[in-house]
């Protein structure tokens, strides 16, 4: 999330996410080796940023599993309302 609306120095996803530089460091190099984030250098600096168009696959990949878990909390639902109506009955 914190790279979405804009690009961010390693020092300042270190201090937002509280962990050390090497780990933030690490997650960024595996993020770039997939395409998931882009770098841009200015000077020593380097700032990264989401790259929405390889993220959209991941989306609409996912979606298809919250569209299976609202139907199924739906129904469990549905069947926790019943049973507690049944036993109100009693």
């Amino acid at each position: 999330m914190l790279l979405i609306s804009r690009e961010l120095p390693v020092g300042d996803l270190v201090v937002a996410l509280r962990l050390d530089q090497p780990s933030v460091s690490k997650h960024l190099k595996v993020l770039r080796e997939v395409d998931l984030v882009r770098v841009r250098r200015n000077g020593r600096h380097k700032f990264y940023r989401t790259n929405a168009e390889a993220i959209r696959p991941i989306h609409e990949w996912a979606r298809t599993f919250e569209r299976y878990w609202t139907h199924q909390l739906a129904r469990v639902k549905e069947r926790a309302e019943k049973k507690f109506a049944a036993t109100n009955q009693e």
